[in-house]
């Protein structure tokens, strides 16, 4: 099915699945738990992007959009730290998921997306340059979608291609469909670390303790 802009825009209200029923409540806890987490290990339609060994112990899973500033604050202040404390020591998976709210943060992820093709180090730097320049981001989009794209070795029209790719646009909504309606994801940043739902933006020390103790099990 093709998503319009118009379509993907109206989409964005979307909440929810129908109540479910005919278990009791600790046995629905504890199958929505399972599910969840396996739910939220594999990728739907677009490739995770992910820093850290597929085999580690502890996998968090982000779901940001780029015109949230309490994403931008968090990747500021405290993925930072988790990436020289963890990710880089090899003891966590780190994977960001794209939850856009509106067409520019879609056109934002399209563009990471493009420019990083299958290298998820390129990715991360991408959206981190996309975060520190969301002011200007909001204010005016497409001239700094322009400008982060040339400084990645794009041509203007190649950043234009990037951010109008029906395909890719279908899949992002495809997958924030998939957050709301399975995973309960209703705002950003929502966290999930081994499976668990952490929502908000958590200090480091919160992650810590969490990270700790699963290392630990």
């Amino acid at each position: 099915m093709i998503v319009t802009r118009r379509a993907f825009t109206a989409a964005l209200s979307l909440t929810g699945l129908a109540a479910l029923a005919g278990f009791s409540p600790l046995r629905l806890i504890a199958d929505a738990m399972a599910q969840g987490a396996s739910d939220v290990a594999k990728p739907v339609s677009l490739p995770d992007m992910a820093l850290g060994p597929a085999n580690a112990s502890v996998t968090i899973t982000e779901y940001g959009s780029m015109t949230c500033p309490h994403c931008a604050k968090f990747n500021e202040t405290v993925f930072p730290k988790i990436k020289s404390e963890y990710i880089d020591t090899g003891k966590v998976r780190y994977v960001f998921r794209e939850f856009p709210r509106d067409p520019k943060d879609a056109a934002a992820s399209m563009l990471a997306r493009g420019i990083a093709r299958d290298d998820a180090g390129k990715y991360f730097a991408v959206i981190d340059s996309l975060f520190k320049q969301q002011n200007q981001f909001l204010e005016k989009s497409t001239e700094t979608l322009i400008r982060i794209g040339k400084q990645a070795g794009l041509s203007q029209q190649a950043v234009k291609d990037c951010i109008k790719d029906q395909a890719l646009l279908d899949k992002l909504a495809a997958d924030r469909k998939f957050a709301i309606e399975v995973l309960k994801v209703d705002g950003t940043p929502t966290f999930f670390i081994n499976g668990e739902m952490l929502k908000g933006a958590p200090s480091f020390e919160a992650f810590d303790k969490r990270i700790k103790s699963l290392l630990k099990s």
